[in-house]
Protein backbone atom coordinates (compact mmCIF):
# COMPACT_ATOMS: atom_id res chain seq x y z
CA UNK A 1 0.00 0.00 0.00
CA UNK A 2 1.39 3.38 -1.25
CA UNK A 3 -0.44 6.68 -0.21
CA UNK A 4 -0.47 9.20 -2.82
CA UNK A 5 -2.62 11.88 -1.89
CA UNK A 6 -4.95 13.30 0.58
CA UNK A 7 -8.11 14.74 0.45
CA UNK A 8 -6.82 17.62 3.06
CA UNK A 9 -5.44 20.42 1.20
CA UNK A 10 -3.25 23.07 2.94
CA UNK A 11 -4.18 26.66 3.49
CA UNK A 12 -1.15 27.90 2.49
CA UNK A 13 2.03 27.20 -0.30
CA UNK A 14 3.83 24.74 1.96
CA UNK A 15 7.22 26.26 0.76
CA UNK A 16 9.28 24.53 3.55
CA UNK A 17 8.10 21.42 2.65
CA UNK A 18 8.89 22.06 -0.80
CA UNK A 19 12.34 23.02 0.35
CA UNK A 20 12.68 19.77 2.37
CA UNK A 21 12.00 17.81 -0.74
CA UNK A 22 14.32 19.33 -3.25
CA UNK A 23 17.26 19.24 -0.68
CA UNK A 24 16.97 15.61 -0.35
CA UNK A 25 16.39 14.91 -3.70
CA UNK A 26 19.56 17.35 -4.52
CA UNK A 27 21.92 15.79 -2.16
CA UNK A 28 20.58 12.21 -3.24
CA UNK A 29 22.14 13.15 -6.66
CA UNK A 30 25.27 14.60 -5.77
CA UNK A 31 25.60 11.41 -3.68
CA UNK A 32 25.02 9.30 -6.39
CA UNK A 33 28.28 8.73 -8.44
CA UNK A 34 29.63 7.31 -5.31
CA UNK A 35 27.12 4.21 -5.28
CA UNK A 36 30.11 2.68 -7.50
CA UNK A 37 33.02 3.34 -5.15
CA UNK A 38 32.32 1.65 -1.95
CA UNK A 39 35.44 3.19 -0.07
CA UNK A 40 33.97 7.05 -1.49
CA UNK A 41 30.51 5.57 0.37
CA UNK A 42 31.63 4.49 3.54
CA UNK A 43 33.52 7.71 3.93
CA UNK A 44 30.68 9.66 3.59
CA UNK A 45 28.61 7.53 5.57
CA UNK A 46 31.64 7.62 8.37
CA UNK A 47 31.04 11.48 8.28
CA UNK A 48 28.04 12.54 7.99
CA UNK A 49 26.00 8.92 9.14
CA UNK A 50 24.85 8.82 12.60
CA UNK A 51 26.66 5.79 13.71
CA UNK A 52 25.09 5.01 17.52
CA UNK A 53 28.28 3.48 19.24
CA UNK A 54 29.86 7.18 18.61
CA UNK A 55 26.97 9.18 19.85
CA UNK A 56 27.05 6.80 22.93
CA UNK A 57 30.43 8.50 23.64
CA UNK A 58 29.47 11.97 22.49
CA UNK A 59 31.17 11.86 19.38
CA UNK A 60 30.02 13.13 16.19
CA UNK A 61 26.65 14.44 17.47
CA UNK A 62 26.23 16.83 14.46
CA UNK A 63 25.00 13.40 12.10
CA UNK A 64 21.61 13.53 14.16
CA UNK A 65 20.95 16.53 11.67
CA UNK A 66 23.50 15.73 8.96
CA UNK A 67 21.79 11.85 8.40
CA UNK A 68 18.61 12.98 7.76
CA UNK A 69 19.26 14.38 4.29
CA UNK A 70 21.15 10.80 3.03
CA UNK A 71 19.43 7.84 1.47
CA UNK A 72 20.74 4.69 0.33
CA UNK A 73 18.60 4.18 -3.32
CA UNK A 74 16.23 4.87 -5.43
CA UNK A 75 13.40 3.42 -3.77
CA UNK A 76 14.15 5.05 -0.25
CA UNK A 77 14.12 8.60 -1.24
CA UNK A 78 10.62 7.85 -3.53
CA UNK A 79 9.54 6.47 -0.84
CA UNK A 80 10.66 9.14 1.64
CA UNK A 81 9.49 11.93 -0.58
CA UNK A 82 6.45 10.55 -1.42
CA UNK A 83 5.51 10.52 2.37
CA UNK A 84 7.18 13.44 3.06
CA UNK A 85 4.64 15.47 0.42
CA UNK A 86 1.44 13.58 1.50
CA UNK A 87 1.89 14.60 4.75
CA UNK A 88 4.01 17.23 5.47
CA UNK A 89 1.94 20.44 3.61
CA UNK A 90 -0.60 19.99 6.27
CA UNK A 91 1.63 20.38 9.17
CA UNK A 92 3.06 23.76 8.10
CA UNK A 93 -0.31 24.79 7.45
CA UNK A 94 -1.14 24.19 11.14
CA UNK A 95 2.38 25.20 12.08
CA UNK A 96 3.59 28.05 10.25
CA UNK A 97 7.01 27.67 8.03
CA UNK A 98 9.53 28.28 10.53
CA UNK A 99 7.67 26.30 13.48
CA UNK A 100 7.25 23.25 10.84
CA UNK A 101 11.13 23.50 10.13
CA UNK A 102 11.79 23.37 13.56
CA UNK A 103 9.51 20.43 14.40
CA UNK A 104 10.61 18.47 11.36
CA UNK A 105 14.17 18.73 12.83
CA UNK A 106 13.19 18.19 16.38
CA UNK A 107 11.58 14.66 15.00
CA UNK A 108 14.92 13.89 12.76
CA UNK A 109 17.00 13.94 15.71
CA UNK A 110 14.85 12.41 18.12
CA UNK A 111 14.34 9.08 16.05
CA UNK A 112 17.86 9.16 15.49
CA UNK A 113 18.10 9.12 19.14
CA UNK A 114 15.58 6.49 19.97
CA UNK A 115 17.88 3.86 17.47
CA UNK A 116 20.86 4.99 19.61
CA UNK A 117 19.18 4.09 22.43
CA UNK A 118 17.56 0.66 21.14
CA UNK A 119 20.87 -0.33 20.03
CA UNK A 120 23.41 2.09 21.63
CA UNK A 121 26.86 -0.49 20.42
CA UNK A 122 25.81 -0.53 16.61
CA UNK A 123 28.33 0.63 14.16
CA UNK A 124 26.34 0.39 11.44
CA UNK A 125 25.94 4.13 10.04
CA UNK A 126 21.94 5.38 9.53
CA UNK A 127 20.72 7.55 7.13
CA UNK A 128 17.41 8.92 5.65
CA UNK A 129 14.99 11.34 6.62
CA UNK A 130 12.17 8.51 7.62
CA UNK A 131 12.58 9.05 11.75
CA UNK A 132 11.59 13.04 10.67
CA UNK A 133 8.63 12.12 8.46
CA UNK A 134 7.10 9.60 10.79
CA UNK A 135 7.11 12.55 13.56
CA UNK A 136 4.96 14.52 10.58
CA UNK A 137 2.91 11.36 10.51
CA UNK A 138 2.61 11.20 14.60
CA UNK A 139 1.59 14.47 14.25
CA UNK A 140 -0.82 14.62 11.13
CA UNK A 141 -2.60 11.50 12.93
CA UNK A 142 -3.06 13.74 15.98
CA UNK A 143 -4.62 16.42 14.11
CA UNK A 144 -6.38 14.88 11.09
CA UNK A 145 -7.43 10.34 11.93
CA UNK A 146 -10.36 10.90 9.28
CA UNK A 147 -8.97 12.55 6.98
CA UNK A 148 -9.31 10.75 3.11
CA UNK A 149 -5.78 9.05 1.92
CA UNK A 150 -6.09 7.62 -1.19
CA UNK A 151 -3.60 4.47 -1.34
CA UNK A 152 -2.80 3.08 -4.52
CA UNK A 153 -2.75 -0.67 -3.77
CA UNK A 154 -1.43 -3.77 -5.26
CA UNK A 155 -1.30 -7.34 -5.11
CA UNK A 156 -0.08 -8.68 -8.25
CA UNK A 157 -1.93 -7.87 -10.92
CA UNK A 158 -4.72 -6.11 -8.58
CA UNK A 159 -4.27 -2.51 -9.03
CA UNK A 160 -6.80 -0.02 -7.55
CA UNK A 161 -6.51 3.48 -5.72
CA UNK A 162 -8.45 3.39 -2.46
CA UNK A 163 -10.01 6.32 -0.20
CA UNK A 164 -8.84 5.11 3.66
CA UNK A 165 -8.95 7.21 6.71
CA UNK A 166 -5.69 8.62 8.19
CA UNK A 167 -6.23 6.62 11.29
CA UNK A 168 -6.32 3.27 9.19
CA UNK A 169 -2.85 3.76 7.17
CA UNK A 170 -0.32 5.56 9.95
CA UNK A 171 -2.33 3.16 12.55
CA UNK A 172 -1.23 0.35 10.56
CA UNK A 173 2.39 1.61 9.56
CA UNK A 174 3.20 2.57 13.07
CA UNK A 175 1.71 -0.69 14.10
CA UNK A 176 4.25 -2.64 11.38
CA UNK A 177 7.15 -0.50 12.82
CA UNK A 178 6.79 -1.75 16.71
CA UNK A 179 6.14 -5.13 14.97
CA UNK A 180 9.18 -5.71 13.23
CA UNK A 181 11.27 -3.74 15.97
CA UNK A 182 10.33 -6.47 18.37
CA UNK A 183 10.62 -8.94 16.06
CA UNK A 184 14.11 -8.23 14.77
CA UNK A 185 17.41 -7.27 15.73
CA UNK A 186 18.01 -3.45 15.58
CA UNK A 187 19.10 -2.65 12.08
CA UNK A 188 17.94 -5.86 10.47
CA UNK A 189 17.38 -5.74 7.09
CA UNK A 190 18.79 -2.42 7.03
CA UNK A 191 15.43 -0.59 8.39
CA UNK A 192 15.65 1.40 11.54
CA UNK A 193 12.49 0.27 13.03
CA UNK A 194 12.85 2.50 16.29
CA UNK A 195 13.91 5.42 15.04
CA UNK A 196 10.64 5.27 12.88
CA UNK A 197 8.82 3.97 15.96
CA UNK A 198 10.26 6.81 18.23
CA UNK A 199 9.83 9.29 15.64
CA UNK A 200 6.29 8.44 15.01
CA UNK A 201 5.84 8.89 19.14
CA UNK A 202 7.53 12.12 19.78
CA UNK A 203 5.84 13.89 16.64
CA UNK A 204 2.58 13.39 17.92
CA UNK A 205 4.11 14.59 21.37
CA UNK A 206 5.20 17.66 19.80
CA UNK A 207 2.00 17.97 18.31
CA UNK A 208 0.47 17.98 21.49
CA UNK A 209 0.03 21.48 22.63
CA UNK A 210 -1.28 22.68 19.03
CA UNK A 211 -4.22 20.27 19.30
CA UNK A 212 -4.51 21.62 22.45
CA UNK A 213 -4.59 24.81 21.94
CA UNK A 214 -7.19 23.71 19.03
CA UNK A 215 -9.65 22.68 21.84
CA UNK A 216 -8.57 18.76 21.72
CA UNK A 217 -11.12 16.85 21.53
CA UNK A 218 -12.99 19.30 20.37
CA UNK A 219 -11.08 20.02 17.59
CA UNK A 220 -12.27 16.86 16.00
CA UNK A 221 -15.96 17.27 16.98
CA UNK A 222 -16.30 20.16 14.79
CA UNK A 223 -15.66 18.42 12.04
CA UNK A 224 -15.88 14.30 13.14
CA UNK A 225 -12.20 13.99 13.03
CA UNK A 226 -11.82 15.09 9.21
CA UNK A 227 -10.18 18.52 8.73
CA UNK A 228 -11.96 21.69 9.38
CA UNK A 229 -12.30 22.89 5.74
CA UNK A 230 -13.50 21.60 2.45
CA UNK A 231 -12.11 18.28 1.62
CA UNK A 232 -10.50 17.96 -2.19
CA UNK A 233 -11.77 15.90 -4.35
CA UNK A 234 -10.46 13.86 -7.22
CA UNK A 235 -12.14 12.30 -10.37
CA UNK A 236 -11.11 10.40 -13.03
CA UNK A 237 -10.52 12.26 -16.81
CA UNK A 238 -10.97 10.30 -19.83
CA UNK A 239 -8.16 11.15 -22.06
CA UNK A 240 -8.74 12.62 -25.73
CA UNK A 241 -7.34 9.55 -27.10
CA UNK A 242 -9.60 7.20 -29.04
CA UNK A 243 -9.31 3.65 -27.60
CA UNK A 244 -9.35 1.32 -30.68
CA UNK A 245 -10.67 -2.44 -30.40
CA UNK A 246 -8.43 -5.34 -31.59
CA UNK A 247 -10.35 -6.86 -34.50
CA UNK A 248 -11.38 -10.66 -33.44
CA UNK A 249 -8.93 -12.79 -35.06
CA UNK A 250 -10.90 -15.27 -37.51
CA UNK A 251 -10.39 -19.20 -37.28
CA UNK A 252 -7.87 -20.42 -39.72
CA UNK A 253 -9.83 -23.65 -41.84
CA UNK A 254 -7.75 -26.45 -41.77
CA UNK A 255 -8.75 -29.10 -44.33
CA UNK A 256 -10.31 -32.52 -42.51
CA UNK A 257 -9.50 -35.75 -44.61
CA UNK A 258 -10.93 -39.15 -43.64
CA UNK A 259 -8.87 -41.80 -41.36
CA UNK A 260 -5.41 -40.98 -39.84
CA UNK A 261 -3.91 -37.58 -40.06
CA UNK A 262 -0.51 -36.79 -42.03
CA UNK A 263 2.47 -37.31 -40.02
Amino acid sequence: MFPIRDHNPPGRVPYVNYALIAANVLIFFATLPLEGNQRALYALYESWAVVPARIVHGDALYTLASSMFLHGGWMHIIGNMLFLHVFGDNLEDQLGHLGYLAFYLACGVAAGLAQVAADPGSALPLIGASGAIAGVMGGYLLLFPKARIDILFIIIVFIRIIPVPAWFVLGFWFALQLFNGLSATAGAGGVAYWAHAGGFLIGAALMLPVFLARGGPRFWDRAGGRPPHAEASYRVVRTGIPAVRAKPRSLTQVPVTKGRPKR
